[in-house]
């Protein structure tokens, strides 16, 4: 009998943080859960991630409440995955901001990623009958946008392909902090499931080169001051890399899936295995990786019947 994906067995209730990585910003951590931040303004509150239910929102919105009685304008969406956007209405923002990429994928796969990720890590969907249903942006945009609230200006930028095509990171320039969403984890597996292993390094790059103060980043605790900031850059790239190199050197000879599996295993579990979500992650980042390397750019839709048959294949 097939055994069941890691993050099924994975119920232990984590460790909320909560921690101030600039003047009035905030970065909402729970050791290696999704994490959302907090940007205050003059007259109300940006939050960036909803979390995968409206229940798991109140958790956040909780943590708001103790720093600020400001309303609650706008939330923003770094990409498209469930865990990351069901939760949105609990908040009440009248702007929700996604790129439009992020937009046209939930229009495409939206609800396969829901019943995808409800199946293999339940415990991220606490309240799960509380979600209203797919959560649609009202404000989108292409490269690049400003909201002011009130004097404090947010940038948001799309920096390129990394954990999903349709990635955007937020940048408060009076305090040099980014909001990255899943581009940049810090000793949490990056999910790769859905990535662009080709282009993640460059939009590193495009990271790297603000020179940043301070990241609240996608899973992991919260990066203040250069040095810790670009060292979870760096073990990002790494972490990327050493999942792509061995799965693109398997698939140049033709190997299977398995093989790949056993490739990337070789390599990573020495370095990461001690990571947050890292046996949630490797099934997906591996057959990911196998298909970027065989030529598959657009990343192939995750339902659960696909996840279950892609388990099978790796217990073989």
């Amino acid at each position: 009998m097939t055994k069941a994906f890691a993050s099924q067995g994975d119920m232990a209730e984590k460790k909320i943080t909560f921690d101030e990585v600039g003047r009035d910003l905030w970065a909402f951590t729970a050791e290696g859960d999704p994490n959302s931040g907090i940007i205050i303004g003059d007259d109300s509150v940006m939050v960036v991630e909803a979390q995968a239910t409206p229940r798991l929102a109140e958790k956040v919105i909780e943590k708001v409440r103790s720093v600020t009685d400001k309303p609650i304008s706008h939330l923003v969406l770094t990409h498209y995955h469930a865990v990351r956007v069901l939760g949105a209405s609990a908040y009440g923002a009248g702007q929700i901001i996604m790129g439009d990429a992020a937009r046209a994928m939930v229009v495409e796969r939206g609800q396969e990623d829901w019943d995808s990720e409800f199946q293999r890590f339940p415990r991220l969907f606490e309240g799960h009958e509380s979600i209203p249903g797919l959560t649609y942006p009202t404000t989108t945009f292409s490269d690049a946008m400003t909201v002011y609230l009130g004097n404090r200006r947010v940038d948001l930028y799309h920096p390129g392909r990394a954990h999903t095509a349709g990635d955007i990171v937020i940048h408060l320039p009076d305090e040099n902090v980014m909001f990255t969403g899943d581009i940049v984890e810090d000793r949490s597996a990056c999910y790769c499931g859905d990535g662009h292993f080709a282009d993640w390094g460059d939009t590193l790059d495009v990271i790297k080169g603000f020179e940043l103060d301070a990241i609240a980043p996608g899973r992991g605790g919260a990066l203040v001051g250069r040095e810790v900031v670009n060292r979870a850059i760096e073990s990002t790239r790494d972490f990327v890399y050493s999942t792509y190199a061995p799965a693109a050197r398997v698939a140049a000879r033709g190997g299977s899936l398995k093989e790949a599996w056993d490739a990337v295993r070789a390599e990573c579990d020495p370095k990461f295995a001690d990571y947050a979500i890292y046996e949630h992650c490797l099934p997906f980042n591996v057959a990911r990786a196998y298909d970027e390397a065989r030529g598959i750019d657009t990343p192939r839709i995750w339902t659960a019947e696909r996840d279950l048959a892609m388990w099978a294949a790796l217990q073989g």
